[in-house]
């Protein structure tokens, strides 16, 4: 399995209208012809990176650096302007908690159609249901809308469906947040098994002790640039600065 991101670039477009009047707003259509009334930002730049089977790679850098975005483009949430993106394998997205999560739905429904989401097939997911709910810890409100979950539930559904079935890459945004410490034990140990049988991971993390633990390769980002990429020394560096 393996990741190439060749030379990918992304610009998302910012506009300036804010929250005008009415006669503002006619007076800056007026002037469009000599003000922009947007501008460009431009959240990657030139990202070009592999990862083979069996990497665990942890993107570090500040609030704003491009981390997320990345991730995101990688899952093919946001499309790259510029470049190209080859991921062989099924990708497992966990980059916002619950965000493949209805509100109005159970968790057990969400586990079908968040599942579907991932690529899972009926079949499957009703292979996997028990499993999920017993790892979730989840048994006694499994069948309660989520939108009544804690931060920690939602998280707790979403790795465990996630990671039951062990996909090829698996991308990781600020894993484990909103956790409880006995669950992160429970997660960290189930992420030593999954990257044990060669699958692909990403993941983004302020957490210095989880990347550690769990990378052995690390790409700092800063503007939407690659700062340096290799081994715990550019973890090193990051916070040494």
């Amino acid at each position: 399995m393996k990741v190439i991101v060749e030379d990918v670039s992304l610009k998302f477009r910012l506009y300036h209208e804010g929250s005008a009047s009415a006669k503002e707003y006619f007076a800056n259509l007026l002037r469009r012809q000599k003000n922009k009334a947007f501008s460009d930002f431009w959240a990657l730049k030139n990202v070009s990176l592999s990862i083979g089977e069996g990497e665990r790679v942890g993107i570090i850098g500040r609030n704003g650096a491009g981390k997320s975005t990345l991730l995101k483009t990688v899952c093919r949430v946001y499309e790259p302007t510029y470049g190209r993106i080859v991921a062989n394998g099924r990708i497992a997205p966990l980059l916002e908690i619950g965000a493949g999560f209805h509100p109005e739905f159970t968790g057990r429904e969400n586990i079908y159609f968040n599942g579907t989401i991932l690529g899972y097939n009926k079949r499957l997911l009703r292979e996997i249901e028990s499993e999920v709910i017993a790892f979730a810890e989840l048994e006694e409100f499994i069948d309660t809308p989520v939108k009544y979950y804690s931060t920690g539930m939602y998280m707790r559904l979403a790795f465990s469906l996630a990671t039951t079935v062990h996909p090829d890459i698996l991308v990781l945004d600020e894993l484990f947040a909103g956790g409880d410490s006995e669950f992160v034990k429970r997660g960290k140990e189930r992420m030593y098994r999954m990257i044990d049988r060669a699958s692909v991971m990403i993941l983004v993390s302020h957490d210095q002790s989880l990347l550690r633990s769990l990378c052995k390769r690390f790409i700092w980002l800063d503007h939407g640039k690659i700062i340096a990429d290799g081994d715990v020394d550019v973890l090193n560096r990051y916070c040494a600065g």
